[in-house]
């Protein structure tokens, strides 16, 4: 199988466009579909959906991405472990983030990541969806959710600690819970999905369903609703830290800890080699975060 026929579909799957992923590879409309045609007669199965408007992938194309990714990977991966590994990463990252923390946190990152590797190019895709990295075609995902499965390999970036905040207005109207017992009888502002929150201590846990004023789903419109006075709100440090810094947020209940037993990692398929990409960038992450702003007092 060629490795310039599998380079070339990944780039039409990333672009739906073939004239313009030949023209990345220095290669012309016709030729591109040429090779494209090839690679098709060779696997069997048409890979492409082509009309006069776009091109997409079809049914067979878009089971085959992750192999064929996986394939180049592999290949790059091998070239640097055989006294190539200085040669430079390069080729496309595909990344898949919680969406307030990658606006927040990856996509400030990314400036620097690719002013170092220049011959890098990176598609993002922000959501708070857990998507499958094999089927999507993606390298690496951030994530701050329980790790469950066992054919992925993580990498901790850092701590996500969960605290309950307010703004000053709000705790001015209706005073400021002294036990968690108190979160009954005030308003609160939650994400789609959780309607309790639990707290722990040596010895036991204590639930508290909350009355909910405003439920959302994106942890950024939670913090700002909250710093505006709708409620108390569940919020990660990494999300509400410069709120709390320019006092439109006010932490309450800072003598109980809230069960949370999450961290942000990268994460990414045991099956597939650790290319040169995916080793960069994640070891850049760990470097960027090992005293991330959020913790500076």
């Amino acid at each position: 199988m060629n490795l310039d026929h599998l380079k070339l579909f990944t780039r039409i799957a990333a672009l739906n466009n073939i004239s313009q992923a030949g023209k990345e590879l220095g290669l012309s409309a016709a030729v591109s579909s040429s090779h494209i045609n090839k690679l098709e007669r060779d696997l069997g199965v048409r890979l492409i959906h082509r009309t006069t408007r776009k091109v997409s992938l079809t049914e067979d194309g878009s089971a085959f991405l992750p192999h064929a990714m996986n394939i180049l990977d592999g290949v790059e991966a091998g070239i640097a472990s055989v006294g190539q590994g200085d040669v430079c990463p390069k080729g496309t990252l595909r990344i898949t983030a919680p969406a307030s923390f990658g606006r927040m946190h990856i996509l400030p990152a990314l400036d620097q990541f690719l002013e170092t590797y220049d011959q890098l190019s990176i598609e993002l895709h922000l959501s708070d969806s857990i998507v499958d990295l094999v089927e999507g075609g993606f390298d690496v995902a951030i994530r701050n959710a329980a790790l469950n499965d066992s054919t992925m390999i993580a990498k901790r970036l850092a701590t996500d600690e969960r605290i309950l905040c307010a703004s000053p207005s709000y705790l001015k109207e209706y005073g400021e819970p002294k036990k968690p017992k108190d979160l009954i009888k005030h308003k609160c502002v939650n994400l789609m999905g959780l309607d309790s929150w639990t707290f722990k201590s040596e010895k036991s846990e204590q639930t508290i369903k909350t009355n909910n004023r405003l439920i959302t789903d994106n942890g950024e419109a939670a913090r700002d609703a909250s710093a505006q006075g709708l409620g108390i709100t569940k919020t990660a440090t990494w999300c509400s830290y410069e709120h709390l810094r320019s006092g439109k947020l006010v932490q309450v209940l800072k003598d109980y800890q809230l069960a949370s037993d999450v961290a942000l990692w990268a994460v990414y398929p045991s099956s597939r080699l650790l290319a040169p990409k995916v080793r960069v960038f994640i070891d850049y992450l760990v470097d960027r975060f090992a005293a991330p702003p959020w913790n500076e007092k």
